[in-house]
């Protein structure tokens, strides 16, 4: 899988956009500009969320609404996450495709994006949802999600430094 992945970074390194991307000074810088905004975005969304399930934060607020507010601005900037990091892996391809670090990054990404669905779906159609016998499983999750989105933050950083395989 390693030989296909390289392979496949190798030919994505010669494509014109990845070519135009490398190439023109002010593309990653803005690209990279974008990302890090969205990334601010999510996190601190995310924190509010989680912090406010902990009972942290604006306990006053009930989880559902506080959740709607911002959970939406999750997935919007996570969606401007995926293209703007599509852009900056098509113009690095041999730094990330095959860094241990781009790997986590991704796998943490996949499963906090399920606990984030998981937290916020049965808030759709019953706001007291995670109320009484749940709270604890949303506490848990909460935990596990503010863990994950500061581990994605760090192993975001850490593929410049993480030599590629």
């Amino acid at each position: 899988m390693l030989s296909t992945l390289r392979a496949f970074g190798e030919w994505l390194a010669t494509t014109s956009l990845s070519n135009t991307i490398q190439n023109v000074s002010w593309i990653i810088p803005t690209i990279q500009t974008i990302h890090i905004v969205c990334v601010a975005i999510v996190i601190s969304a995310a924190f509010l969320v989680d912090l406010r399930i902990l009972g942290i934060f604006s306990r006053s607020q009930p989880l559902a609404a506080l959740s709607h507010r911002f959970l939406t601005w999750i997935w919007w900037a996570l969606i401007v996450l995926l293209v703007t990091g599509a852009l900056l892996v098509t113009g690095e391809p041999g730094r990330s495709i095959t860094n241990p670090a781009f790997f986590a990054k991704m796998i943490m990404l996949v499963i906090v994006a399920g606990l984030t669905v998981v937290l916020q779906r049965p808030l759709v159609t019953d706001a007291g949802y995670w109320d009484g016998n749940r709270a604890i499983t949303a506490k848990s999750i909460a935990i596990l999600s503010l863990l994950l989105w500061s581990c994605i933050v760090f192993a975001g950083r850490w593929i410049a430094y993480i030599t590629a395989l």
